[in-house]
């Protein structure tokens, strides 16, 4: 299902995602990142659907089409480092701190900071060009709302 997308990732030399692709690619950072502290809960699922509808303008059902069409891929996607590099290649760099709050509003949707989930997110950040300075502004608009 995931078949070109998954070459794509795991090219030594990355390439372009297109759009859908890239959108796919989120949501399952996305669950990879609400599934990193091995406790993938209600809480986090129901915000990963509202974050996916309300950044892609999606209704309920196609934003759980893409949640679930996320989780498939994060289970066969490779390595952090290779798909995070492909979502910096796919995303424009203005829209990058908006993929660390989306990432953060799902860390923290249960309401606990997690040493893992805190981790992952501080690679993410870096590796998508975002300073801990930014990705830490971020944390605490998400906290906020």
């Amino acid at each position: 299902m995931f078949a070109n997308l998954l070459k794509n990732l795991l090219e030594p030399e990355s390439k372009s995602l297109a759009p859908a692709d890239a959108r796919l690619a989120i949501a399952a950072l996305l669950v990879r990142v609400a599934q990193s502290d091995n406790n993938y809960e209600a809480a986090e699922i129901l915000k990963i659907d509202r974050v996916l509808a309300t950044r892609y303008q999606l209704d309920q059902k196609a934003a759980v089409v893409l949640r679930t069409e996320g989780e498939a891929l994060e289970k066969e996607a490779p390595d952090t480092v290779r798909f995070t590099r492909a979502i910096k290649d796919a995303v424009p760099f203005e829209e990058r701190v908006s993929v660390i709050e989306a990432l953060w509003q799902v860390a923290l949707a249960d309401g606990e900071r997690d040493a893992e989930e805190d981790a992952l997110l501080r690679l993410v950040a870096n590796l998508l060009g975002i300073s801990d300075v930014e990705s830490a502004s971020a944390r605490k608009r998400m906290a906020s709302d």
